[in-house]
């Protein structure tokens, strides 16, 4: 494989591997270590990346376990989950500290999920992958991711209820 042959397969979903990186991992420079050491694999092992159909979803699948192993080291006491991707613009101080108290709170709720539901929400309801790519990436049956993200969702969303205490169960 060429040199821009590879780069034509990769550089699409090159922001998707960061972003999951990003999530799963410390800060921006873990993310980019794990970015930047996935592509090296991918180079070495350019001539073997014809056999798979989608190319995104097998480095998708190397992103996680990397972040999974990373997380399992010694050095994983020292990571953290971030999370900086929303943005709004014009509007007022107190709306836009309500917003940031929510995303905060949001993401410390997702730190405390198995890394499996944090993995699988990242996957879903941030990179927008559809279930069964989902289930290919994460090697699970249908069922099993469906059920993870019912869980997460339904674990972040009851600890939210407590939080703002609206009285809805």
């Amino acid at each position: 494989m060429k040199q821009s042959d590879f780069l034509k397969a990769v550089l699409p979903f090159k922001d998707r591997i960061f972003r999951l990186a990003k999530r799963l991992l410390v800060s921006t420079a873990e993310a980019e270590d794990a970015t930047q050491e996935l592509y090296l694999k991918l180079w070495k092992n350019k001539e073997k990346l014809k056999r798979y159909k989608s190319v995104e979803a097998f480095a998708i699948t190397m992103t996680k376990n990397y972040c999974f192993d990373r997380l399992k080291s010694k050095q994983a006491s020292n990571l953290s989950l971030v999370h900086t991707n929303y943005k709004e613009k014009g509007i007022t101080l107190d709306k836009k500290i309500e917003n940031n108290d929510a995303v905060a709170q949001v993401r410390l709720l997702i730190e405390k999920l198995p890394e499996q539901q944090k993995a699988i929400i990242q996957l879903r309801d941030i990179e927008q992958y559809e279930l069964d790519e989902i289930c290919k990436i994460m090697e699970m049956k249908s069922t099993a991711v469906r059920v993870a993200l019912s869980r997460a969702r339904k674990k972040i969303r009851q600890e939210l209820i407590k939080r703002y205490n609206y009285g809805v169960s």
